[in-house]
């Protein structure tokens, strides 16, 4: 039998204070205890969070339509190399930001004019990776697109190599693109419907011009370019010009979130060889003909649009002592 003699009272109460003080911390500090991420994490403790970060979405887009592609692209990246955790905002040598894929992004200031005006607001609560996330869909709705919902509680990563960029590029094939995206648990659907983000943005000469002069060294175009859209392109992307000339991805709609992309592989006239092969190759192509309502079902393309983005940007999040709540976007603390 135990001693009730060498009875503690204080072991019966501390477990009670530490229970408190946990909620107590919760309430003040929502990253530290509640489960993340989720819709509507921060709650009291940064009530405003969505509001301030559309608001300088807004601002930044009236000033600069291009930010909108700019940081749907930055969200896409920062997603696929490391997960979504920010890390493509960090700045310095050998940073991801130095990569070659990455040295054309824009918006960074974007983002760090968001956290300023959150660091006012909500100090030390809201990370750059939501905030990159809640931007990415903001200028996604600017340009005509879907509104969804953005899952908020994502930590801050603290490290940002170059040697670590491994992204899509415009000569894959399709089974190359699916290994890629699979290894970030997204499907083929999903593929095709990110792939169609391109609907808005534009693209350097230099990632594509070959494709209309000497593909793959025969002297000719790519064949399934569309014999009508080549002259079009080479005016556009001449042979000895400018390499870091940008060419709509969805020509004659770049601006605008619709099907156009869509229609335009339809009809031979995608830029990317990566994009044209959707239309080309067998599985992908019953995916592209359903968003474009030739083919039964149908898929609407804003409400997949927004079912994968919410997919995506759960990749591989950060929300235990691997991240941190940075001070700077730019920086870790």
């Amino acid at each position: 039998m135990a001693n009730v003699t060498n009875f503690n009272p204080h072991c019966v109460f501390l477990p009670l204070f530490l229970v408190l003080a946990a909620t107590a911390t919760a309430t003040t500090r929502p990253y530290t205890f509640l489960p993340r991420p989720r819709v509507g994490y921060y709650g009291s403790a940064c009530w405003n969070v969505e509001s301030i970060v559309r608001s300088v979405v807004q601002s930044n887009y009236f000033t600069n339509p291009a930010n909108a592609p700019g940081i749907l692209r930055m969200h896409f990246h920062d997603c696929f190399v490391r997960g979504c955790d920010g890390s493509i905002l960090l700045d310095g040598p050998n940073s991801e930001r130095t990569a070659i894929p990455n040295q054309s992004l824009r918006g960074f200031n974007v983002i760090e004019e968001a956290k300023t005006q959150l660091e006012i607001a909500c100090p030390l609560t809201v990370s750059c990776a939501d905030i990159l996330a809640l931007a990415a869909r903001d200028f996604v709705v600017l340009t005509g697109g879907p509104w969804w919902p953005v899952p908020l509680g994502r930590l801050d990563g603290r490290v940002s190599l170059a040697s670590n960029v491994d992204l899509p590029e415009p000569t894959d094939s399709v089974a190359v693109q699916k290994q890629r995206f699979a290894a970030k648990y997204l499907n083929t659907q999903d593929l095709v419907v990110l792939a169609a983000g391109h609907t808005i943005g534009t693209v350097g000469c230099g990632v594509f011009r070959n494709r209309f002069f000497n593909y793959n060294n025969t002297g000719s175009p790519d064949p399934t370019i569309n014999p009508s859209f080549v002259p079009q392109i080479r005016s556009q992307c001449p042979l000895n010009g400018d390499v870091a000339t940008r060419v709509a991805l969805d020509v004659g709609s770049e601006g605008q979130f619709d099907t156009s992309y869509l229609n335009n592989l339809r009809f031979g006239r995608g830029v990317l060889e990566s994009d044209q092969v959707l239309w080309s190759d067998p599985e992908t192509r019953p995916i592209v003909e359903r968003l474009l309502g030739l083919r039964f079902p149908f898929l609407l393309f804003g409400p997949e649009f927004a079912r994968s983005m919410y997919k995506m940007s759960l990749t591989e999040v950060k929300t235990g002592f691997d991240g941190e709540i940075r001070r700077v976007c730019s920086t870790i603390n």
